[in-house]
């Protein structure tokens, strides 16, 4: 890294003794702070977000990156994607070389138009305008200048300058022009001071400016980028999609649209509706008609993505999906509020943001925020959570894609935040026991009975229920922690109730698990479950550490050893409490049994950065602990008579 910031300084003066930096996006013109970490400069942003009367909106945005090496070469690539509700106007760009000097522009044949579906769609409207220069001569810049129409106002840009770590940001501008009739919301992380406001023709201009952001360096465990640079989140009072008209002036109102989209679409068939009445026939508790319609539900539906205007916030109607036999998340969720309705309970249609990174709600901007459906049923003091979109969780469970989280219900009352359940510690659990037999060549036997539920089944729960038996035994062939080993046996048994379990047995053989060395024999007593963070003492930590996975592990081990072996090192009991978990472990010998126990809590929060070498040392001080290890020695006594 430090190779490369002289050769890029070395480069930028020759530029400029030659006389070749009259350009604004020549090297020498970066400020050498910028060039610190970065793997790309961006050089200058200009963005203009004009709402009109109307509802509708444009966006103009005229933005130049010098990328610096390979790792910057994403920006060196520029996409505009567009549909019924988004047209792009213009799109040009150019290639500038290290002096500033532009090599060429693009023609428009080569803007690439494509299609934006995923794959996972059965129908999307969304196309993509794209265009790279695949340029391999470092350091060059290149600068792309768009237009885009937005047909309503309900998803408003943000502005987050700074995209990445490893970018720098020598100038960026948003303005921002509103109406006066559809008042401008605003919600801002790391910005000094407020928006520049003036009266203009149009009603009134917001303008947010930044200059020279250093690149940053990532850190571990730190918050979420928006809460770590600067950003701007923006929403209008009013907004239109397509027919329909909403408000974002408080929660309730924005709830009151995305009702009004889902509105009398919960109609079921005939035959449907005879089978809700077939299956709670009979049935006095509603938990139990509950988890009756959602297995039903799950067993006569698929989760397809429909993506097309509205459909990416109005549902199919419930006949649609008895019919066909799919839907969305809106769509199949909606379909399971009609299931519960003709049984009559009462269910909350709930939109929320999906993903294990996208679990912050900004609460005091009402906004189109979510990117997922689901629904909740109460029930008294318990509520039953269903994600509609699986065909294996069990009634009531979330998991760690929509788990922890604020989400918004809506009824015909409009909209309310709710918090989605936390699963903590109590629930994460990872229990496990394990009976290994030592051969005298070092060869371990494993038989291993692991419980687990919570979060620490989703992966295995993702697993066993979408892959083969072949697949999962090739998977458990690549993932365990050994060296060298076969796996002889496998098997898995799940209680898919609202905290799920999953109970895995093993059977294993792993090669040259222990070291033999003459009379010597050297073991890890912790076969299973070593941990593997460790972290720079060397850093300096600058953001708050945000631990957001909290679980327990129990390990319990025992070892049956080749006869003849006595101790001759035993590590010691380790006991380790912070503020970020709590470990302990103990290993002694019985008999010819090693006798293994290790515990472990990880806890969650926000602590702050000046903790971070507390941290380091808790990591390293487990790291340490799981691999310790026993060193037995062969009791070689001579033989009566000799």
């Amino acid at each position: 890294m430090r190779n490369r910031f002289i050769l890029l300084i070395c480069l930028a003066t020759l530029i400029s003794l030659a006389g070749m930096a009259q350009s604004s996006y020549a090297v020498v013109a970066i400020p050498e702070a910028l060039l610190k970490n970065a793997s790309v400069i961006k050089r200058t942003e200009d963005i203009r977000y004009e709402i009109t009367e109307g509802n509708k909106a444009s966006f103009y945005q005229k933005v130049a990156y010098t990328i610096l090496d390979e790792q910057g070469d994403r920006w060196a690539t520029h996409a505009e994607w567009y549909d019924k509700l988004r047209s792009v106007e213009s799109f040009e760009g150019s290639l500038y070389d290290a002096s500033g000097k532009k090599i060429r522009s693009i023609k428009k044949g080569e803007i690439k138009d494509v299609s934006g579906n995923d794959n996972a769609s059965l129908a999307d409207d969304n196309r993509v305008k794209w265009h790279s220069f695949f340029y391999k001569v470092y350091p060059f810049t290149v600068e792309y200048e768009t237009e885009i129409r937005f047909k309503g106002t309900m998803f408003s840009p943000d502005w987050i300058p700074q995209q990445k770590g490893a970018m720098s940001v020598q100038h960026s501008r948003l303005t921002v022009l509103s109406p006066v009739s559809n008042p401008l919301r605003y919600k801002m992380f790391n910005y000094k001071g407020e928006p520049v406001v003036a009266e203009v023709k149009q009603g009134k201009s917001y303008t947010w400016e930044v200059k020279d952001l250093p690149a940053i360096k990532e850190e571990f465990a730190a918050p979420s980028w928006h809460e770590i640079t600067t950003s701007v989140f923006l929403a209008t009072e009013k907004f239109v999609l397509e027919d329909y008209q909403g408000s974002n002036a408080s929660w309730k109102d924005f709830g009151k649209f995305v009702y009004d989209l889902k509105k009398e679409r919960d109609e079921l068939p005939e035959e449907v509706k005879q089978k809700v009445r077939q299956l709670t026939s009979g049935v006095t508790e509603d938990k139990e008609k509950v988890r009756r319609l959602y297995e039903y539900m799950q067993q006569n539906t698929r989760y397809i993505s429909i993506q097309l205007g509205v459909g990416g916030w109005q549902p199919f109607d419930a006949k649609y999906v008895a019919s066909k036999r799919y839907g969305d998340c809106k769509a199949l969720s909606n379909y399971m509020f009609a299931l519960l309705k003709e049984a009559g309970i009462r269910s909350v249609y709930t939109v929320i943001g999906s993903g294990n990174d996208n679990d912050y709600l900004m609460v005091d901007l009402p906004s189109s925020q979510f990117n997922h459906a689901i629904l909740f049923v109460p029930q008294g003091k318990d509520t039953v959570w269903l994600e509609c979109t699986s065909q294996t969780n069990g009634a009531g469970y979330l998991g760690g894609n929509t788990g922890n989280r604020y989400a918004l219900a809506v009824d015909e009352n409009g909209g309310a935040l709710v918090r989605t359940p936390h699963y903590g510690m109590n629930e994460n659990l990872q229990i496990r026991s394990i009976k290994a037999t030592l051969a005298e060549d070092g060869t371990l036997l494993v038989k291993s009975n692991t419980h687990y539920s919570g979060m620490q089944q989703d992966n295995i729960h993702g697993l066993i229920n979408n892959l083969s038996k072949d697949k999962v035994k090739e998977y458990l062939h690549e993932e365990l922690d050994f060296a060298t080993y076969d796996v002889n046996q496998f098997n898995y048994s799940q209680d898919k109730s609202i905290l799920p379990v999953i109970d895995e047995t093993l059977e294993i053989t792993v090669s040259n698990y222990a070291t033999v060395t003459g009379k010597r024999l050297f073991i890890v007593p912790n076969i299973m479950n070593k941990t593997y963070r460790k972290l720079s003492a060397t850093d300096e930590r600058k953001y708050d550490i945000d631990l957001g996975f909290e679980y327990k592990d129990v390990d319990s081990v025992e070892i049956e050893l080749p006869k003849g072996y006595e101790p001759e090192a035993m590590p010691q009991p380790v006991s380790i409490s912070s503020q970020f978990g709590k470990y302990s472990n103990t290993v002694k010998l019985a008999g010819n049994k090693l006798i293994y126990y290790r515990s472990i809590e990880q806890y969650s929060g926000r602590f702050p950065a000046k903790t971070y070498p507390d941290l380091v040392k808790y990591y390293d001080a487990v790291y340490k602990a799981d691999r310790s290890r026993v060193v037995l020695v062969r009791n070689e006594q001579p033989l009566k008579g000799f």
